[in-house]
C-alpha cells in the first residue's frame, strides 16, 4: 500500500485530459520533468501540447471556429498555456508529480483572471457533467464500504495527510484470504488498526499489515501466502510507481498491466545499464502476453521476501522487477542465443515460474544483466610454487567477485618442513597460505551479495594433514586457524582399509611423491605401498608412520568438534567419472556435489539447477511424464548457461567450453514423501530414493544425448565413458573391481530399461556430466519446499537468513492432525516446547510420528541408504548433511565407515546433538516465539563449542551452490 489509500476512478475524459489515452508514456521522461497522475493511477510525463488542446476545445466550444474568431483564440490560448506551465514549473523547479486534477484547477483559474469568464463558466460545467458521468459509471465498481470505521489519517510519500482509506485496506486483506482455507480476514483487519496511529506513514500501514498476518503462520500454514500477497501489495506499487506504468495495481488489476510492466521495466533496466540491451530485441509484445500474473498467488512469505531483499534487481535500494519480470528476465536471458528465442523464453519462463524447476542463485542473480556470471562454482588445482600459489588466490578473488563458490585443492603444495631447492630453506607448508584464502574470502564478498566461500581440500596422506584437521579450532595460533573458509579431507581408498584392519598409515610430502596426487584406485595402492618401501630403506628421509585409527579418530573428533574437514572420497570420484580419459578428480567444490577434473591450465565450473520433486508426485506417485518434459527442458536451459556465461578467468572458460558440464539435481524430496504419507526413515523412502533418482538420470542422460545431435557432442566426449556405453550405474563394476567386493556393498537393482538410454549416449552427449544434487537452500525458499534431499528440520522453528527470521510450521503435518481433529493452540505450544518434535507429543497417534520424523530423529543409517541407492545413478555427487542425535565416537566412526562402503563419493556437514537440550523454546504469551535451532553437543565432546548450525536453517552464507 505504496499509495494514497483513495478510491481509483476511471479517466475523466475532460478538455484538461485527452480521453483517447494517447498520452506521452513516462517511462521515456527524463529525471527531474514534472509528471501527471492520470485518474486510472497511470502516470505519464507532462505535456504543453495536451493543455493547449484542452483550453482550445473550451474556447471553440464557446466562440465557435470562425476565421475572425480563429486568431484571437490562438494567442490566448498559448499565452494561457504558457502561465499555466509556468505555475507548476515555478513550484516544482527540480520535477515532480501533479495530479490531472490540479491541472484542470489552474487551467480552470487561468481562464478566470484573464477575463474569459464565460469560457471559464462553460468549462467548469462540462467538468461537473464529465465528473457526474465517472460516479456513474464507477458506482457499480465501487469498493464495499467497510465494516470497520476508523478516523485516522495517513502521511504520504510525499509528506501530505489523506484519510486512511479503509475501503482499500479491508479490500487488500480481504483478497489476500481469498481462497484460502482457515484464514481469518476480519482477524488481520483488527489487529492491523490496533497497531496504527493517527499520521502514520502509507508505507508502514503495508508494513502493520504484513506483520500481523505473519505471527499467525505458527497456527495455520496458510497465512504464510496471505503475508506473502499483502507483501506483493507492497512489491507491486514499489516497482510501478518506479516503472511510471501505474500508481497502484490490485493482483487482479496486475495480469492487465504485466505486460506493459515488462516493457517498461526492459527499457528502464537498460537505460540504468542494469540489464543486457540485447532483451529490447526480443519481441516483448509476446513475452509480456505469456506472463502468468497468478502465478504470484503460490508464493510463501519466505519465499516472496527472500526474491525481494536478495534476487529482483534495483536502483538505489528501490526494486524495480515485480516476480513474473523476474522470471522471464531470466528465461530472457538463458534463451539469448537460440534460433527461436521468443518460444524458448516462453517454455523456459514457464518452467521457472511454475516452480517444477529452479535455476541456482548465481543464474537467476544475472541472467539477462550485463556481466552474466551464472555459474555455481569453481574448483581449483593450487600448484607447488610462489606464484601459482598467489596466481590461484587471485583466481578465487575474482571468481569469488562475481558470486562464485570456491573448491581449492592444495594437495601438491608441498609440506612444512619440506626442503625448497630454490632459497635453501624449509617450507612453512599449506596452512599459512590458507589463512591468506580465508582472509580473502572474507574481503571479496560475491559482489557485495553475500560473503565469500571456499572449500580447501587435502589428501589424508599429505604430511600437514593433522594440522588441516584443527584449522577451525577455537584454540591454538590463531595465524594458523581459518575461522571463515571451509575444509575437507580427500580420502583414498586405502586410508579407510588401513582403518578398517586397523594398520598403519605414512604421511609423505607431495614434492617427494609427486605421482600420488594423480592416482587412484590399483594404481596409487601400488605407487603408495612403494613408498612406503623407500622410507623403511632410507631412501626417502621427510615422513611420517602413525596407525591409520589413531589419524580416523582425529578426523572424526575435529569434524565433531568444528563440522570440519568434511569427509569426501577420492576413488569413487575418479573411478567412476565419465571424464577418467583426460584428467583427474583433485577435489570437490564448496558444497561437496561437483566432481570434475582440474589442473593448472582449467578450472572446472559448475552449471547447476534443480527439480522440484514435490511438484511431480501426485496420487499415483511420480508423474513420469511431466519429470520427462521438465528435464528436457531444464538440461536445455543448463546447456545454455556455458556458451552465455561470463568468465572471469580464462581457464574456467577453456574447461567449460571443452568438456560442457552441467549438473541437474533435485529439491523438495522430503514434501515428495509427505505427498505419498512415507517416512523417511523407512525402506519405502530408500525404494523412492532408488526409483525418484533412477528416473532422474533416465531422461537427464536421454536429454543430453538428444542435444548432442542437434548441437553435437562435447569436445572431449571420445575416450569417454560415455562413448564406451558406460553409464553411471554401469560405472559401479569399475568401483568393485578396483576396491574389492568386501569393501563395496552398492545396491544394484534398476528398474527401467537401460539399453536405448546407452545406444544413444554410446553416439554422443552433448555434456561431460549431467547430474548433481546441491544444497538449495535459497532456491527452495523461493519454491516453499523442503531443500534439497534433507529430511524436515523440525516441524516448527524459526529460520534465519539474510531476509530475517521467519516461523516454519510443517504444512503436511498441520493437515494431518486437523484430518483427525488434533490442531490446535495447545497443540502449538507443545510442538514450540518439545522443539518441533511430535514424537513426545502422546495426542499424536503413531502413525503420525513415524511420517513425521525430524531430521535428528531419523536414524543416520536411513540418509546413507537413500544417498547410496541415489549415487549408483548420478555421474557426480550430492550434498548429503548427516544429523546423528546422542552423538559419540561409535555412532560417527560406523555412519561413516557406511558412508564409504555403500560407495558414496562425498558427504557435507555433521549435524549432531545431544541427548537433553538445555533450553526450552517459551510458550505462548501472545509474541511470535522463536524454536530453539542450536545444536546441543554430548558431554565426552566437551570442545563442541564451536558446531556449526545446519545451512539450511540459519547458515545463511554458504550459497553458493544454491
Amino acid at each position: 500500500m505504496q499509495t494514497d489509500m483513495s478510491q481509483n476512478p476511471q479517466n475523466a475524459g475532460s478538455p484538461a485530459s485527452d480521453s483517447n489515452d494517447q498520452d506521452q508514456s513516462i517511462a521515456s521522461t527524463a529525471p527531474g520533468q514534472l509528471r501527471v497522475i492520470k485518474r486510472n493511477g497511470k502516470v505519464v510525463g507532462y505535456d504543453d501540447d495536451k493543455i493547449t488542446v484542452a483550453i482550445s476545445k473550451a474556447f471553440l466550444a464557446v466562440e465557435g471556429g470562425t476565421a475572425a474568431a480563429s486568431s484571437r483564440i490562438h494567442e490566448t490560448v498559448a499565452r494561457l498555456t504558457e502561465q499555466v506551465s509556468a505555475t507548476f514549473k515555478r513550484r516544482m523547479p527540480s520535477g515532480g508529480t501533479i495530479h490531472i486534477e490540479e491541472i484542470q484547477d489552474q487551467v480552470e483559474l487561468a481562464l478566470m483572471r484573464n477575463g474569459e469568464q464565460k469560457v471559464a463558466r462553460d468549462y467548469v460545467l462540462y467538468r461537473e457533467q464529465r465528473a457526474s458521468k465517472r460516479a456513474a459509471e464507477q458506482k457499480s465498481t465501487d469498493l464495499p464500504a467497510p465494516t470497520h470505521q476508523v478516523d485516522m489519517s495517513v502521511t504520504m510519500e510525499d509528506g501530505s495527510k489523506a484519510p486512511l482509506d479503509m475501503a482499500r485496506l479491508e479490500h487488500l486483506i480481504r483478497a489476500a484470504c481469498s481462497g484460502l482455507e482457515d484464514v481469518n480476514a476480519d482477524k488481520i483487519i483488527t489487529e492491523t488498526v490496533k497497531n496504527l496511529y493517527d499520521g502514520v506513514s502509507i508505507h508502514d500501514v503495508n508494513t502493520s499489515m504484513v506483520i500481523t498476518a505473519r505471527t499467525m503462520i505458527e497456527v495455520e500454514p496458510n497465512y504464510s501466502q496471505v503475508t506473502a500477497r499483502l507483501l506483493m501489495d507492497k512489491i507491486r506499487a514499489e516497482a510501478l510507481q518506479f516503472l511510471r506504468v501505474a500508481e497502484r495495481a490490485s493482483h487482479d488489476e496486475m495480469n492487465a498491466l504485466y505486460s506493459d510492466a515488462l516493457k517498461a521495466y526492459i527499457s528502464k533496466g537498460i537505460e540504468l545499464e542494469l540489464l543486457s540491451p540485447q532483451l529490447a530485441e526480443y519481441d516483448l509484445d509476446a513475452l509480456g502476453a505469456a506472463l502468468d500474473g497468478n502465478r504470484d498467488l503460490q508464493f510463501s512469505y519466505l519465499g516472496l521476501q527472500t526474491l525481494y531483499d536478495r534476487y529482483f534487481i534495483h536502483h538505489n535500494d528501490t526494486r524495480i522487477e515485480l516476480p513474473q519480470c523476474f522470471f522471464m528476465r531470466v528465461a530472457m536471458g538463458l534463451a539469448a542465443e537460440e534460433d527461436n528465442r521468443e518460444a524458448r523464453a516462453i517454455e523456459f519462463y514457464n518452467l521457472l515460474s511454475s516452480f517444477d524447476y529452479m535455476s541456482s542463485t548465481p543464474t537467476l542473480f544475472n541472467a539477462g544483466t550485463l556481466r552474466p556470471q551464472l555459474s555455481s562454482c569453481y574448483l581449483t588445482t593450487v600448484p607447488d610454487d610462489l606464484h601459482g600459489i598467489y596466481g590461484a588466490i587471485q583466481d578465487n578473488a575474482m571468481l569469488s567477485k562475481f558470486a562464485g563458490g570456491l573448491g581449492n585443492d592444495w594437495t601438491p603444495v608441498r609440506a612444512l618442513g619440506a626442503y625448497i631447492k630454490g632459497t635453501n630453506g624449509r617450507s612453512q607448508g599449506v596452512v599459512p597460505f590458507l589463512k591468506v584464502v580465508n582472509d580473502t574470502a572474507v574481503a571479496v564478498n560475491q559482489g557485495g551479495k553475500r560473503k565469500g566461500a571456499v572449500c580447501a581440500y587435502l589428501e589424508t596422506w599429505h604430511m600437514d594433514i593433522e594440522e588441516f584437521l584443527e584449522l577451525r579450532k577455537n584454540t591454538g595460533d590463531d595465524r594458523r586457524r581459518t575461522h571463515d573458509m571451509n575444509s575437507a579431507n580427500w580420502i583414498p581408498d586405502l586410508f579407510m582399509k588401513r582403518v578398517i584392519n586397523e594398520e598403519d598409515w605414512t604421511l609423505f610430502s607431495p614434492n617427494d611423491t609427486p605421482d600420488l596426487h594423480d592416482l587412484y584406485g590399483e594404481a596409487f595402492e601400488k605407487a603408495y605401498t612403494e613408498y612406503e618401501a623407500k622410507t623403511r630403506s632410507g631412501e626417502l628421509k621427510l615422513f611420517k608412520r602413525l596407525p591409520a585409527i589413531n589419524l580416523w579418530r582425529k578426523m572424526l573428533s575435529m569434524l565433531f568438534e568444528t563440522g570440519h574437514p568434511w569427509f569426501t572420497f577420492k576413488d569413487p570420484c575418479n573411478l567412476r567419472s565419465p571424464q577418467q580419459h583426460v584428467g583427474v578428480v583433485h577435489s570437490s567444490n564448496l558444497c561437496t556435489e561437483i566432481t570434475l577434473n582440474t589442473n593448472q591450465e582449467e578450472i572446472a565450473v559448475c552449471n547447476l539447477g534443480s527439480v522440484n520433486l514435490a511438484q511431480h508426485v501426485d496420487e499415483n506417485g511420480l508423474n513420469i511424464e511431466k519429470l520427462q518434459s521438465t528435464i528436457n527442458t531444464a538440461v536445455r536451459m543448463l546447456d545454455n548457461v556455458i556458451d552465455i556465461n561470463y568468465y572471469s578467468v580464462p581457464q574456467a572458460k577453456r574447461s567449460n567450453m571443452k568438456h560442457r558440464p552441467v549438473g541437474l539435481g533435485i529439491m523438495g524430496f522430503q514434501d515428495a514423501l509427505y505427498k505419498q504419507g512415507i517416512s523417511y526413515a523407512s525402506s519405502d523412502a530408500v525404494t523412492f530414493a532408488d526409483t525418484s533418482m533412477e528416473a532422474v538420470s533416465y531422461y537427464a542422460i536421454q536429454a543430453s544425448a538428444k542435444l548432442a545431435e542437434e548441437r553435437g557432442a562435447y569436445q572431449t566426449f571420445d575416450g569417454s565413458l560415455w562413448s564406451q556405453g558406460i553409464l553411471p550405474i554401469d560405472s559401479i563394476d569399475i568401483l568393485v573391481k578396483q576396491r574389492g567386493e568386501d569393501y563395496c556393498k552398492v545396491d544394484r537393482s534398476q528398474t527401467l530399461d537401460w539399453d536405448s538410454v546407452r545406444a544413444m549416449a554410446k553416439k554422443g552427449m552433448r555434456n561431460s556430466n549431467v547430474m548433481a544434487i546441491a544444497p538449495t537452500a535459497t532456491i527452495a525458499n523461493i519454491t516453499g519446499v523442503s531443500q534439497s534431499i534433507e529430511p524436515t528440520y523440525q516441524n516448527l522453528y524459526v529460520k534465519s537468513n539474510l531476509s530475517g527470521e521467519f516461523t516454519v510450521v510443517n504444512p503436511y503435518l498441520v493437515k494431518a492432525l486437523k484430518e483427525r481433529g488434533l490442531w490446535d493452540n495447545v497443540m502449538v505450544n507443545d510442538l514450540k516446547y518439545y522443539d518441533g518434535s511430535a514424537q513426545p507429543i502422546e495426542r499424536i497417534p503413531a502413525d503420525l510420528k513415524e511420517q513425521f520424523r525430524t531430521a535428528f530423529e531419523v536414524e543416520p543409517r536411513w540418509l546413507v541408504e537413500a544417498a547410496s541407492r541415489r549415487q549408483k545413478w548420478i555421474d557426480q555427487a550430492q550434498s548429503l548433511n548427516l544429523y546423528i542425535a546422542e552423538a559419540n565416537g561409535k555412532k560417527l566412526d560406523v555412519t561413516y565407515k557406511m558412508a564409504w562402503l555403500l560407495g558414496l563419493k562425498t558427504t557435507y556437514y555433521l549435524r549432531a546433538i545431544g541427548a537433553t537440550q538445555t533450553e526450552k523454546s517459551t510458550i505462548s504469551d501472545g509474541k511470535l516465539n522463536q524454536v530453539s535451532s542450536g545444536p546441543e553437543t554430548p558431554a565426552e565432546f566437551n570442545q563442541a563449542a564451536d558446531v556449526p548450525k545446519a545451512c539450511s536453517i540459519d547458515e545463511p552464507d554458504c550459497e553458493a551452490c544454491q
